[in-house]
């Protein structure tokens, strides 16, 4: 699968498999295409070349979301003149869900925000608006989970609250995928990492026989051989 932009190339000869219940993990630098893939996997963008499938059926060329998938990214995809609850409630009614204010109040309670559910987003400090972005990330319940650096913006309770709800994910057998630089995240989180680097997985491995050390040596080796800038 390969993705461009005019002439240039952001991912090339990306393929990719998961089974169900697993996690993966994808560190490296910036620009290597990470978000971009998160992007095709979730709906929002189309593949230029190759083949996409989701759940065991293709995905046509055309960009297409989906309610079984949860993505949580460096924007939070919520209206700031509506508050949290109006903002779940709408996407509840997007998905064709019943109850949407059942469900808005529930995921809401889950992330710590009930008792600013009426607020509107615009006044959320940017933890608040972490946690409203993940409470929309849950809404549907989705099988696949992406997520673009989960952790920016969340304070020690807000961590510790998206581990809880990740290990919940875990738990019920659904998939995530997620983008960090962390190795302490990775390792927590993920069954397995890969790296990318100018558009292409340039390293992979199951994490079940890798230690932290020797995790973050293979990402300074990427650095030291292809120039891995992170800021």
């Amino acid at each position: 699968m390969g993705k461009s932009i005019g002439d240039t190339a952001i991912l090339r000869d990306i393929s990719l498999t998961m089974a169900p219940g697993t996690s993966l993990a994808i560190m490296g630098p910036n620009g290597a295409g990470k978000t971009t893939l998160l992007r095709i996997l979730s709906g929002l963008w189309a593949p230029s070349q190759g083949e996409l499938r989701r759940f065991g059926a293709r995905v046509d060329k055309e960009a297409k979301s989906d309610r079984r998938i949860g993505f949580l990214g460096h924007q939070s995809f919520l209206y700031p003149a509506f508050s949290a609850r109006e903002n779940l409630m709408f996407y509840a009614r997007l998905w064709g869900m019943g109850q949407p204010a059942e469900h808005a109040a529930a995921v809401l309670r889950r992330v710590g925000l009930g008792w600013s559910q009426d607020d509107p987003i615009r006044t959320f400090s940017r933890g608040m608006l972490q946690r409203a972005a993940i409470a929309r990330m849950l809404l549907s319940g989705p099988e696949l989970v992406l997520l673009d650096e989960p952790y920016t913006g969340l304070d020690f309770a807000g961590r510790q609250l998206l581990d809880g709800v990740l290990d919940e994910i875990k738990g019920a057998g659904r998939s995530i995928v997620m983008i960090s630089h962390r190795v302490d995240e990775v390792m927590r989180i993920a069954d397995a990492v890969a790296i990318m680097d100018r558009g292409q997985l340039t390293w992979w491995s199951d994490l079940s026989a890798v230690a932290p050390e020797y995790l973050a040596s293979v990402c300074q080796d990427q650095l030291d051989a292809g120039g891995w800038h992170h800021s």
